[in-house]
């Protein structure tokens, strides 16, 4: 059976209310998901607003033995510097307890045609966003949580939106065959194959998300994204 998935947006940068926004999600994860969703797998964006989120709201996790894993593929959509990464050598010091050692070795480049999953286009955006929720739908942890970024988690991963610090709740979809989802995907026709979707819980859907702080919006995979 796949994981059920906790999809986390970072909380704004830490000089401004990103402080007091990791201390709230903390406290709501920390008292509604223990006994019910026990994540056994953190996954994060290797970037540094991502990884501060990370550890300030979900350190009670990592005491417990959890290990919290850096993704590039959960990387922000754009180009723009605001959305670049930095080298692995130069961030990962400041986060020690992360495990870096699997991230993509092209990471942070987003332009050059072999970093082609990190282009920024509508169908290399989803290609990665199928491709990483692929590889969830076949981790064995019964409960993974992301922290990630909101255009990639909004316009290509899930369709739901996100306020900085908020959090919503999946369990994956039956994945379908390839030419079936092609024929699902009539909003983008240029989209790839959406073979792996998920299922929004009720408790966050309903709820504005987990913190009650999200819009109630749903948009199409491949919304806004650039042609």
């Amino acid at each position: 059976m796949p994981p059920t998935v906790i999809l986390i947006r970072h909380a704004q940068a830490l000089h401004n209310l990103g402080f007091e926004q990791c201390k709230e999600l903390r406290e709501v994860l920390k008292t509604t998901l223990p006994g019910r969703l026990d994540p056994d797998l953190v996954i994060v964006s290797p970037m540094a607003r991502t990884l501060q989120t990370a550890l300030a709201s979900l350190d009670w996790l990592q005491e417990t033995g959890v290990p919290f894993v850096a993704h590039a593929g959960w990387q922000e959509t754009t180009d723009n510097p605001c959305d670049w990464g930095v080298e692995i050598s130069e961030v990962s010091p400041s986060f020690p307890t992360v495990d870096f050692s699997k991230v993509d070795p092209i990471f942070p480049e987003k332009k050059a045609p072999e970093a082609k999953l990190y282009h920024f286009n509508r169908q290399a955006l989803v290609t990665r966003a199928q491709t990483v929720l692929a590889e969830l739908y076949a981790r064995p942890e019964k409960v993974v949580a992301v922290v990630s970024h909101s255009a990639f988690l909004s316009k290509a991963v899930s369709g739901s939106m996100y306020h900085n610090a908020d959090f919503r709740i999946f369990d994956f979809e039956e994945p379908v065959a390839a030419d079936a989802a092609e024929a699902k995907s009539t909003a983008h026709p240029d989209l790839p194959p959406l073979v792996y979707r998920l299922r929004e819980r009720d408790e966050t859907l309903k709820g504005r998300g987990g913190m009650g702080w999200s819009p109630d919006q749903v948009r199409n995979i491949g919304d806004e994204l650039a042609d």
